[in-house]
């Protein structure tokens, strides 16, 4: 977040509500502790909170309640790329077997917004809306490969290059070559560079000024994602969705 937060009891709500998130729920002491803010300050919001139906409580533990659902449906509902690519996505799971994903980029992170799981689907941890490092996932690198450079700069100025697996791209200047190539090539690879075991291939979704406003992608495992499927078939599938995507987006 900002350093300049105009109110900053918005700002440690908003913390609190993550951290609550990203520990499945936890007490007040555990809270203050880890935010390193007062027991009362944070008991206050809490219950603030919970008033508002935002937290829930069971015992002395609180969670984050399903009002999220209904802001995050809204959210998603807005987005006219993700009315536009549904059906497409759906068709590219069922005919692939593998999962089929749609991100966008907000933030400066990607923030998957709908995926669909084909009769092969392996589980895996993604889910609509969680949010990852933009350059460890194909979608992520094909959305910065048509974005300029000096506002991939500012992305990673903000987040940096994180470490996701050991495969994950942590050089600025590599990454600007590998967005040079996914640029020259039309599709992007991601090769196990944020889930072990797993490849992916993805392509942009552009607008007409040639400016990225989303990407489509196929992952699946590592076993599956070999030789001529994963350099010649799912790209030509997945660059076909995306041309329907776009054309449909262009003329809806």
């Amino acid at each position: 977040m900002a350093k300049d937060v105009p109110v900053n009891a918005v700002k440690i709500s908003l913390e609190l509500v993550d951290l609550l998130r990203e520990l499945d729920g936890a007490g007040v002491s555990e809270v203050a502790k880890r935010l390193d803010k007062p027991t009362s300050t944070i008991h206050d919001h809490l219950r603030t909170l919970e008033q508002q139906e935002y937290l829930v409580k069971e015992g002395d533990t609180y969670y984050v309640s399903t009002r999220f659902l209904q802001l995050g449906a809204h959210a998603r509902s807005r987005q006219k790329v993700f009315k536009i690519a549904r059906p497409e996505i759906n068709e590219l799971a069922q005919v692939t077997g593998e999962h089929a994903n749609l991100m966008i980029e907000e933030h400066g992170v990607g923030v998957f917004l709908y995926r669909s799981r084909g009769p092969d689907a392996v589980r895996l941890d993604t889910h609509s809306g969680m949010r990852v490092p933009l350059q460890t996932t194909a979608l992520g690198k094909s959305i910065m490969a048509n974005r300029p450079r000096e506002e991939v700069e500012r992305i990673l100025d903000r987040h940096g290059l994180e470490s996701v697996t050991d495969r994950s791209i942590t050089d600025r200047e590599e990454l600007f070559d590998v967005l040079e190539q996914v640029r020259e090539r039309g599709y992007s690879y991601d090769d196990e560079e944020r889930v072990k075991g797993m490849r992916c291939v993805a392509a942009p979704i552009l607008n007409e000024d040639d400016y990225a406003i989303a990407a489509v992608s196929v992952s699946g495992p590592k076993s599956r994602m070999r030789e001529e499927r994963f350099t010649e078939e799912l790209p030509n599938q997945i660059l076909k969705s995306a041309n329907v995507i776009e054309v449909n987006l262009t003329y809806s």
